[in-house]
């Protein structure tokens, strides 16, 4: 069964239409507002575990593992190949055990290129996640974290009021 789940999504992640390919995931349980755009070689773990708010922008071949619930929340970008992790091994298990933990990402969020968020993490408002970081803990409000571990290396301004939908932002795929 989810072999076959896993097919259908890898295959929608290259239809020719971004609303085909949020239609696809819709038929398979994902909760995704109106104005989201999703670039195309995504992969979604369990696509019904997910929910993406209005003006949000998915990248180029993201990752979205949602064994556990993935919360986008509004006008988020996620950058090309940006992986969300709600599932990981115990390194410290005798037995490789499995933990999973739900991610949120706030409101006018950035995961830069190749960001990572492992599970159990929020990445609060405003907050920009540096391409390559790894966020391992929650990212406070209205900063920029980077590194690996990913910790705060700046401030980012807190008036934000842009909508990623609409002209600059409408996308046409």
């Amino acid at each position: 069964m989810l072999s076959g789940v896993w097919i259908y999504v890898r295959f929608a992640s290259f239809l020719p239409s971004n609303h085909l390919r949020k239609l696809a995931l819709r038929c398979l349980g994902a909760k995704i507002a109106k104005g989201v755009v999703i670039y195309s070689g995504f992969n979604v773990i369990h696509p019904w575990n997910l929910k993406i708010r209005r003006g949000c922008i998915i990248g180029h071949n993201c990752i979205l593992d949602c064994r556990a619930p993935v919360t986008i929340c509004e006008n988020v970008n996620l950058s090309t190949e940006v992986a969300i992790w709600t599932a990981q091994h115990d390194p410290q298990s005798a037995t490789f055990d499995v933990e999973y933990g739900p991610v949120t990402v706030e409101e006018r969020a950035w995961l830069s290129f190749r960001a990572t968020v492992l599970p159990g993490v929020t990445i609060h408002e405003g907050a920009v996640l540096a391409a390559h970081a790894v966020a391992t803990k929650d990212i406070p409000p209205y900063s920029i974290a980077g590194g690996i571990p990913a910790r705060v290396i700046g401030k980012r301004n807190a008036a934000l009021t842009y909508e990623l939908t609409g002209f600059p932002y409408m996308h046409m795929i």
